[in-house]
């Protein structure tokens, strides 16, 4: 199956129902005026000359347009290679990796691509969405000359997508997604999550992310659903544009989702028809899963996947978790998937032990222009995530952390997430951020970066206190630290690795 046939397929069916909207310009297509759009721009990529497996750059924020050249990229057979905007001083090494040869962007990012563009060579081509520019050429002008798609290609094999790792523990990679598994595995979230073609998805977060691929736009497409994406979110109009949507599935980050519950308790009520969130980019507080079910009475479903999946590991389901629950489980993996948990020496581990996460199954053709890489994370056909998890008796999953963020302490593995939980459980916490610092000898300093809620006050020293019985480690070491703010990916994870950074630059003091 292909990733734009999910659009045709439903035109076919009901033509005049809804099927992209942008929020910010109130700017909708139905299903056939998407196809219609799309071909558009599959006619003028075609006549610019890309070709099958050429990259089509994308860098620029959320909107129609964004949407409609991902559409067209597929629909020729090229592979949409999206770049956060958040990424702009480092765009040349992200278009040297890739090397796209047209390249589609807002007109407030003129310079940057400029200068890119006079660092790689590959690029050939620029597209303003917002009309002519110096050096560029007019996607509304091109969209309304009226170019002929070519034939569709037809090769459910070819990487379609292209996007990049976050980066939390080293250097970004580009992540290649073929049409096929990646259209079976959100055929499978979409049944896991009951959408329906009355459903109707909201997705503020950055599209350059592969979540929302697998989140905001597959999965509903399959459906036949109607979707939102936005790009200028805050508290209070995100929380707006969701109800005035009626959306029924909001698809967002623990950051967002954090918002919508700050805002809902504001205004006394969730927003009007939504029935659940999906969450991912990072890992889901329990505070914050039990706060949706205890005051709005709604269910976050937490998913677990990466860029290099397509998919997601584990996802749960949506419904409450009951009052008493574990509410740190992510639920089981999906039917397109085979998880398994691997000792160090690639053996399975008994039900219930912490080891490697693998899976199988169907995940990414590769890193872009890195074998090794790829022959190190797929080895043996599994998919090595590089995550430590359980898989319990339910066959539920739950991630402890990732592998590269342990911490030895005086020659004991701590997991970061049982000491950043237990400070999020106390009163007036917003985020915390467990990292390991140089001591001077073969073990780690942990150090704990902890965020406020507005208005709230107490001190490291009462926060140590408060945690020595919620976790098994020995705090004595443990140093903690309330700062103003955390450094965040694009997909709203806390960057450890920037964090370890501003703490070696003595700006996080």
């Amino acid at each position: 199956m292909l990733m734009h046939r999910l659009l045709s397929d439903v035109a076919q069916r009901t033509p005049d129902k809804m099927a992209l909207r942008w929020v910010d310009r109130d700017k909708s297509l139905t299903y056939a005026q998407a196809v219609e759009q799309m071909d558009r721009m599959a006619g003028l990529l075609h006549d610019c000359g890309i070709r099958k497996g050429d990259r089509v750059g994308v860098f620029a924020h959320n909107g129609m347009d964004y949407l409609l050249a991902m559409l067209g990229a597929w629909r020729i057979g090229a592979i949409a290679a999206l770049v956060n905007v958040k990424f702009a001083d480092d765009l040349e090494y992200y278009w040297a990796d890739h090397e796209p040869s047209v390249v589609i962007y807002t007109h407030d990012l003129h310079d940057v691509v400029l200068r890119a563009q006079r660092a790689v060579p590959s690029v050939k081509t620029l597209i303003c969405m917002d009309g002519p520019q110096p050096g560029a050429l007019s996607l509304p002008e091109l969209m309304n000359a009226g170019f002929a798609p070519p034939p569709d290609p037809c090769d459910e094999s070819a990487i379609a997508h292209l996007s990049y790792t976050s980066g939390t523990t080293g250097k970004p990679k580009g992540a290649c997604l073929a049409h096929e598994p990646t259209v079976r595995a959100t055929r499978c979230i979409a049944e896991r999550l009951q959408i329906r073609a009355h459903d109707i998805s909201f997705g503020p977060t950055a599209l350059s992310s592969s979540y929302q691929l697998v989140g905001n736009l597959l999965p509903p497409l399959s459906a036949g659903a109607s979707i939102h994406v936005m790009g200028k979110w805050t508290q209070a109009t995100g929380w707006d544009a969701i109800e005035a949507a009626a959306a029924t599935v909001l698809i967002g980050n623990p950051t967002l989702l954090d918002e919508v519950l700050r805002e809902s308790e504001k205004r006394g009520r969730s927003p009007g028809k939504l029935r659940m969130a999906l969450t991912g980019g990072g890992p889901l507080p329990p505070t914050l899963k039990a706060a949706w079910r205890d005051k709005l009475a709604l269910p976050i479903v937490e998913s677990y996947g990466q860029s290099e999946l397509g998919g997601f590991v584990a996802l749960g389901y949506p419904e409450l978790v009951p009052e008493g629950a574990d509410l740190v489980r992510i639920g089981p993996p999906l039917p397109d998937k085979e998880v398994r948990i691997f000792s160090a020496d690639d053996k399975p581990v008994p039900t219930g032990e912490i080891g490697d996460i693998a899976l199988t199954g169907g995940f990414m053709k590769g890193y872009w222009g890195k074998p090794e890489k790829t022959a190190e994370a797929t080895r043996d056909g599994w998919l090595r995530t590089g995550d430590l998890g359980v898989i319990d008796a339910d066959g539920y999953i739950t991630l402890r952390s990732r592998r590269a963020e342990l911490i030895t302490v005086d020659g004991i593995a701590w997991y970061p997430r049982d000491v950043e939980e237990a400070l999020c459980e106390q009163a007036g916490v917003r985020q915390a951020a467990l990292i390991g610092l140089p001591n001077g000898g073969s073990g780690q300093l942990p150090t704990a970066f902890v965020t406020l809620i507005d208005g709230a006050a107490t001190d490291s020293e009462s926060l140590k206190a408060a945690i020595a019985s919620k976790v098994s480690y020995d705090l004595a070491p443990l140093a903690i630290r309330i700062v103003e703010e955390l450094p965040m990916t694009p997909t709203g994870k806390i960057s450890k690795a920037d964090l370890q950074a501003l703490v070696a630059a003595g700006a996080m003091a």
